[in-house]
């Protein structure tokens, strides 16, 4: 992707506080050197006093009533520039989507690169992902769709062996539901464990489907991460294929991708190509996926309608992702393909660590001896990258500590968390 594109003035507007707004605003920056507005409720560490952001607070930036008049007091602060607006959760680019295609308040500056309500439901609801992936023959995981708004049923069974993955299928409903034990993910060890689990959910005000899925074998080292960007003619145009080593293991952030080595992998990018095609998919998509040793097969689990949290790792590869969103809609284009030609799509990338803990954590964890060989090459090359230090830049000292204390933190959470053996 060229870099030359002239693009006019901007500034980008994240909705969301994490470290994938972080790196948002980072790739915004060291792309083009701009500073991001960056909406969230709270002015957590990982955006505070950062030399990046200027930090605007929404009450609820999940709700568009809430979310629209801090987006138009955003554009009154700034007349007559451009602004693009992206989340960093599914939440908030569900949020975004309403705003603009239910309320009035953006105007013609506004740049939203998201599909419409329905491609996002159709895509994000696990359920119709599922249907979806069995409709092309993608490959994906056995599933068993429960549906929450009726009472759980004694008879209820699953058609493959436990232990078994359970998780929702709205995620945005899921975040209101409150009790015991709640985690982003639940490994379900028998019928009777989930039939208690179901119930719980159930009883907290959770509705919806709740996805049952056959376990694949192994820990962290088996995921994968692919994102790619579509045209307006839903044609994949840049696919960042990696390696997960190792996740997060809190309750709350579990299945957050915290280690990754960048690749390639053509024919996972075509399967992908098959889906966001049948989608009518534009801009980027995001898929959680994971290797199964039973069949030699990678499968997928999950579409994410937005550059994912991890979203650094596909800059630390060598290629900004931002950079496509601005050319597509504020520079000159995505290169033309010729009439009748599918159009090359750009996937070459380094290999590169990307890592949100420390590296002597990443090679405490990584045991295959395929991984390993990775890890160790990369190290040599020294292609390690961590959004959180940006060197030249966030010069805070607090922010610095705050950076360090969070890195010391991540040993503990990983001793107290995470045992693989114990899942073998």
């Amino acid at each position: 992707m060229s870099a030359q594109n002239s693009v006019p003035a901007f500034v980008p507007v994240v909705v969301g506080g994490d470290i994938g707004a972080y790196s948002l605003a980072r790739a915004f920056h060291e792309a083009y050197g701009i500073r991001s507005v960056v909406i969230s409720r709270l002015e957590g560490w990982h955006i505070s006093r950062s030399a990046l952001i200027e930090n605007v607070r929404c009450t609820d930036p999940f709700d568009p009533a809430q979310l629209a008049p801090v987006l138009q007091s955003v554009a009154a602060a700034r007349p007559g520039v451009r602004l693009m607006l992206l989340g960093s959760a599914d939440a908030t680019v569900k949020a975004i989507i309403r705003v603009r295609d239910e309320m009035d308040v953006l105007d013609e500056r506004w740049v939203v690169p998201y599909v419409d309500l329905a491609t996002f439901r159709a895509a994000t609801e696990k359920q119709n992902f599922t249907e979806l992936c069995e409709r092309l023959g993608v490959d994906h995981p056995r599933t068993r769709i429960v549906d929450l708004s009726a009472e759980v049923s004694d008879d209820l069974d699953v058609p493959f062996a436990y232990p078994v993955i359970a998780k929702p299928a709205e995620v945005s409903e899921w975040k209101k539901a409150q009790f015991p034990g709640k985690q982003k993910v639940h490994t379900v060890g028998s019928r009777e464990e989930l039939l208690a689990l179901l119930r719980t959910i159930r009883e907290a005000g959770y509705r919806e489907s709740i996805i049952v899925q056959d376990r694949i074998p192994g820990d962290d080292q088996n995921m994968r991460i692919l994102t790619c960007y579509c045209d307006a003619a839903s044609r994949v145009r840049f696919a960042s294929w990696g390696r997960t080593l190792l996740e997060e293991h809190t309750p709350g952030a579990i299945g957050n991708p915290a280690a990754i080595i960048t690749g390639v992998n053509e024919e996972m990018v075509a399967q992908a190509q098959k889906l966001c095609k049948e989608l009518g998919w534009v801009g980027y998509a995001n898929f959680d996926l994971k290797y199964d040793p039973r069949d030699g097969r990678t499968k997928f689990f999950e579409l994410n309608p937005r550059l994912g949290r991890s979203n650094y790792y596909v800059t630390a590869g060598g290629h900004n992702p931002v950079r496509w969103y601005v050319d597509e809609h504020l520079g000159g284009g995505l290169p033309a393909v010729p009439a009748g030609e599918a159009p090359e799509i750009v996937q070459h990338q380094e290999e590169t660590l990307y890592t949100v803990v420390p590296v002597a954590l990443v090679k405490k964890y990584t045991t295959l001896p395929e991984a390993n060989e990775q890890l160790r090459r990369v190290l040599k090359s020294g292609r390690v990258r961590n959004p959180l230090f940006y060197r030249g830049v966030e010069k805070d000292p607090k922010r610095l500590g705050y950076s360090v204390a969070a890195m010391v933190n991540y040993v503990r959470k990983f001793r107290r968390h995470y045992h693989p053996e114990a899942q073998a």
